[in-house]
């Protein structure tokens, strides 16, 4: 059998948060869910998940109506709801985007982006002290961290300490100057 990703301690916390993001309660929910978090992790095909989470077509189509629902996003805004907000993090990660991918369905909003790597998406995230995401966005790949910085600046509240790169140090951040000397970031180095 394949190793599963939540202990029954895990579970047994994040079943009422998803039956309180309208996630009905099946009798196979927890396999589902284990088979998404599996792919997500392993990054196999669809088609290629272990018969032990039940059929691919079935958890693909669970996890393709949780996602167009939003009910994915409303379970990590309710997980993330209270964070650490003594020290946050900000950076953000590209990735390259399938070669299959490069195609929505006309009026589809994708977040690809031409870059040098070719069709990119790139995931602007914030953390707090303990390294649990907060809020992120996604963009298409030639979007700079710079850019997406004031909406990730936008969802915090009450921090203490902003920590980011030299990619976060512009002219463009200057609205936000309050916010970055506070934290010292531009006026000594950063971590």
């Amino acid at each position: 059998m394949t190793r599963l990703l939540l202990t029954d301690e895990h579970w047994s916390k994040l079943k009422p948060i998803m039956l309180e993001s309208d996630i009905y309660d099946k009798s196979n929910l927890r396999t589902t869910l284990e088979g998404v978090l599996y792919k997500l992790r392993v990054g196999c095909p669809w088609r290629d998940l272990p018969q032990e989470f039940g059929r691919w077509n079935t958890v693909f189509k669970r996890f393709h109506d949780w996602s167009a629902k939003g009910k994915i996003c409303a379970v990590f805004k309710f997980i993330s709801a209270d964070p650490d907000r003594e020290w946050s993090f900000i950076d953000g990660t590209i990735v390259k985007a399938h070669q299959h991918s490069a195609r929505a369905r006309k009026g589809c909003e994708t977040a690809i982006g031409k870059s040098v790597a070719g069709n990119t998406t790139k995931v602007h995230m914030v953390v707090d002290a303990f390294g649990l995401p907060i809020h992120f966005e996604i963009t298409g790949g030639q979007v700079h961290g710079c850019k997406a910085a004031p909406g990730l600046i936008a969802e915090l509240k009450e921090v203490e300490f902003i920590i980011a790169d030299k990619g976060y140090d512009s002219e463009s951040l200057a609205p936000q100057k309050n916010l970055w000397a506070r934290s010292g970031i531009g006026s000594s180095p950063t971590v």
